[in-house]
């Protein structure tokens, strides 16, 4: 999946350093303020890390999906967890709703401003009472001549507060399930929508996850995404590609993981030798190199099927159970060698342990994927 052609590396080189510069110096104080500065999205399109796989007629590369994951795989394995969500949502998840169901107007509308930063954008799926079951949704947005009336509210929106543009999943047709639901592209601006307070999480401190309200909000018409009623196709159309990016959101926490513990363990000393020389840190770092391996392996074999437009359902939902359940279980292992320093949040592994858990939830939890691959297994 990653080429390994010298204009690949010198693009995740030239990323690694941004990340160096703008990011690791300021990170620990995002995460004590609970958000990404607005102003870092200005500089992440500045430098070309933004939907780097948007055309160029619409202000990207057209670069490779290999390029767009590696920025999100990088920055976890950093340890910028909150920030890989961040990017993720972006470049993974609203881009490509746009880019293969938008209209020509919304491509070049909002598409170069994505790119440039000028728009960061959050997807609103999920509510109170409907999380994975997305039939369940109660925002409805009704059309009145030429906007559409949209009431409801969502939660754990990603990117909430410096949302300029959220994809809304909303019922245009209260009556029905799966056939009455649309997607609508609504401005942040838009009178009547309300970004709530920051839900407090026990990771993922500087993701900026809010509440969204909707009361009597008027949509133009021409902001509706495809057709109406085939939203839940549309999502279900595009879940791949955001569960590929989870993914690949595990694997690089896993390796840094990994890098941050066979670090410590040639420094530190117990009972007059390093915990490198003991069979049991030895066994722990081997059995998470080994299944690390298994899981790069895993996630190549998903992201060259979706670069050929074959990645089914079935399979990203294995990928991603499998490497988020991986992911918890590598990292919980190696906290263990940190010793009580390990629970301690100046040390880097505690925000790789706290940030991993949710990654088993989101995009799916990880009981509905293996729903998904039981029903293709059995046929029902």
């Amino acid at each position: 999946m990653m080429q390994q052609d010298s204009d690949f590396e010198l693009f995740r080189d030239n990323f690694k350093r941004f990340l160096a510069e703008h990011v690791a110096p300021f990170y620990e104080s995002w995460e004590e303020q609970g958000l990404i500065p607005r102003d870092l999205w200005n500089k992440l399109g500045e430098n070309g890390f933004l939907c780097v796989d948007v055309p160029e007629e619409y202000g990207g590369y057209g670069a490779p999906i290999e390029y767009s994951l590696m920025l999100v795989q990088e920055t976890a394995k950093a340890g910028y967890a909150s920030l890989a969500v961040a990017i993720g949502g972006q470049n993974e998840l609203v881009s490509p709703y746009i880019q293969n169901i938008g209209t020509e107007a919304q491509k070049k509308y909002w598409l170069p401003k994505m790119v440039s930063g000028e728009v960061v954008t959050a997807i609103a799926m999920t509510e109170a009472n409907a999380g994975s079951d997305l039939q369940a949704i109660r925002t409805q947005a009704i059309l009145d001549q030429e906007h559409y009336i949209v009431d409801g509210s969502k939660t754990f929106i990603s990117n909430g507060l410096n949302a300029d543009l959220i994809v809304l999943v909303a019922k245009t047709d209260p009556q029905a399930r799966a056939k009455g639901i649309s997607i609508l592209l609504v401005d942040a601006q838009l009178e009547g929508v309300k970004k709530g307070r920051s839900l407090k999480k026990i990771g993922l401190h500087a993701q900026d996850t809010l509440e969204l309200f909707f009361d009597q909000v008027r949509v133009p018409k021409h902001e509706l995404l495809g057709e109406e009623g085939k939203g839940f196709s549309y999502l279900m159309q595009e879940l791949p590609r955001e569960r590929l990016s989870i993914s690949m959101t595990a694997l690089g926490s896993i390796f840094g993981a990994i890098e941050l513990t066979a670090q410590y363990v040639q420094e530190r000393k117990a009972f007059g030798q390093y915990l490198s020389q003991m069979q049991n840190t030895r066994f722990v770092l081997a059995n998470a190199q080994i299944k690390a391996k298994a899981a790069q392996a895993f996630v190549q074999q998903c992201a060259e099927l979706y670069s050929k437009d074959q990645l089914s359902v079935s399979e990203v939902a294995a990928l991603k159970c499998f490497i988020t359940d991986t992911q918890c279980e590598i990292v919980d292992a190696l906290l263990q060698l940190f010793g009580g320093y390990g629970y301690m949040q100046e040390y880097p592994i505690s925000r790789f342990y706290v940030d991993a858990r949710v990654q088993k939830i989101y995009g799916g939890s990880n009981e509905i994927m293996k729903e998904i691959v039981a029903r293709e297994l059995l046929g029902k």
